[in-house]
């Protein structure tokens, strides 16, 4: 795809789920796109899971969103970046949203952006559910 600069995406990137050696290559082909005005990822920075992100995050001017694992088995990462893309969303501000994750939880959330006209660019794993490519 051409480069479109004058495209303004928002970045949302699920840390939990996504291995900070991908970051070179993953800004790289969101460049193709566009600009990443708005660069987030979220998850537990507290966990020793995430300690390989912090100089990438410098690097690439990637803010983190803290959001505490308060209960087992329950995502509050996930969530938390949901609300976050719906509050971008609804800024207006955005042509593009740019998800990265392997994580099937944000399926419905692709598809809910793409509804409202705006285009939806996911990046996972090879391993990612087929309903969350689909979207």
């Amino acid at each position: 795809m051409a480069n479109n600069n004058n495209t303004n995406l928002a970045l949302l990137i699920d840390g939990d789920n996504v291995s900070p050696r991908i970051i070179v290559s993953l800004m790289a082909e969101v460049a193709n796109y566009g600009t990443a005005s708005v660069r987030r990822i979220y998850g537990d920075w507290t966990s020793p899971n995430l300690k390989g992100w912090k100089e990438r995050l410098l690097n690439h001017s990637i803010t983190p969103i803290q959001q505490f694992t308060y209960t087992t088995g329950k995502n509050a990462t996930d969530g938390a970046m949901i609300i976050d893309a719906m509050d971008l969303l609804y800024t207006g501000r955005f042509s593009s949203f740019c998800i990265v994750s392997s994580d099937s939880d944000f399926t419905r959330l692709a598809a809910r952006i793409r509804e409202q006209g705006v285009t939806v660019y996911g990046f996972g794993e090879r391993k990612t559910n087929n309903a969350f490519i689909a979207a």
